[in-house]
C-alpha cells in the first residue's frame, strides 16, 4: 500500500496524501465496524490498525474489514503502537495522517475536519476536543459526560496544559488528531512517550514550535469496555503524566 494518492469520500471533497491510524488492543468486538464506518465515508482512504499484541481476533477482524495491519508480537502500549504507523506512515510519504482509537469513542464523520485543518495550514497539528461544540446538535448526539474520577484528571490537566502553553486547551488528553508530515517526523522521535502520550506532548509540540488547533469533534462514552485508565492505572498515569510534563519544561 502506498499513502501517495488521492483518497476521495463519496462525494470526492476529501483529497489527500493521508493514512488513518488505528492502535488497538484486543479491540475484536469493535474494530471491524470502526473500520466500516470510516470506508462507508471515505471508500479508497488508506487505514492501517497496529494490532498491539492482541490476545483476541483484532486482526483478522481489522483484516476482514479491509485494512491493513502490522501486529507486535506482544503488548508494548499504545505510545509505541502510535508510534509504529507513524514510522510506517512516514516511510510510504503520507503528508499528513489522522489518528482515532479503534473501540468506537471517535466519531468518523469528523476526519475530513481534521485532516482539512491540518491541509488548510491552520496549525501543524488538529486536536478533536469533545468539549467544544460541533455545530448543530442533534437529539442522538448528547454532550460527552466522562466518568467522575476522569473528569477531575482532565480538569486538572487541561489547567495545567493551559497554563504552560498561555492559551486555552479544553481536551489535551484527545487521541483523535490530524498532523502534517513535520509533526509525523517530530512523534516518531525518541521524545514520544511510549505509553500514555497525552497532555505531556501536547506541551512537547509547543515547546517544539509547532501550532496546535483544536477542533470541536464528538465522543462516545465506551459502554462496554473497561478503561485503560482502570484500576491502579490512574495513580500511575498521574505520576506519570506529571513526571514527563516537569522533565519536558527542565528540556531546553
Amino acid at each position: 500500500m502506498k499513502c501517495l494518492g488521492k483518497w476521495l469520500n463519496k462525494e470526492g471533497r476529501l483529497d489527500h496524501h493521508a493514512l488513518i491510524l488505528i492502535p488497538a488492543y484486543n479491540e475484536g468486538e469493535r474494530i471491524g465496524r470502526v473500520i466500516r464506518e470510516i470506508k462507508d465515508i471515505f471508500p479508497s482512504i488508506g487505514i492501517l490498525v497496529i494490532d498491539d499484541g492482541s490476545k483476541d481476533d483484532t486482526k483478522l477482524r481489522a483484516l476482514e474489514a479491509g485494512a491493513q495491519v502490522i501486529s507486535h508480537p506482544f503488548n508494548l502500549g499504545y505510545g509505541t503502537a502510535l508510534q509504529t504507523g507513524y514510522r510506517y506512515a512516514l516511510r510510504k510519504g503520507c503528508e499528513e495522517i489522522a489518528q482515532m482509537d479503534g473501540d468506537g469513542q471517535h466519531d468518523p464523520t469528523f476526519i475530513e475536519t481534521l485532516l482539512n485543518t491540518v491541509r488548510r495550514g491552520e496549525g501543524d497539528i488538529a486536536v478533536g476536543s469533545r468539549f467544544l461544540t460541533p455545530g448543530p446538535t442533534r437529539p442522538e448526539y448528547l454532550p460527552y459526560r466522562p466518568p467522575f474520577l476522569r473528569k477531575l484528571g482532565m480538569i486538572f490537566f487541561r489547567t495545567i496544559t493551559s497554563m504552560i502553553i498561555r492559551r486555552k486547551v479544553t481536551d489535551p488528553t484527545s487521541g483523535y488528531q490530524a498532523m502534517n508530515r513535520k509533526v509525523l517526523e517530530w512523534v516518531s522521535g525518541e521524545k514520544f512517550p511510549t505509553d500514555y502520550p497525552d497532555a505531556d506532548v501536547i506541551i512537547m509540540l509547543h515547546r517544539a514550535g509547532f501550532r496546535i488547533k483544536e477542533v470541536p469533534v464528538r465522543m462516545f462514552p465506551s459502554k462496554d469496555k473497561k478503561s485503560m485508565h482502570s484500576g491502579w492505572k490512574p495513580v500511575y498515569y498521574l505520576f506519570k503524566m506529571l513526571l514527563s510534563i516537569l522533565v519536558t519544561l527542565m528540556r531546553k
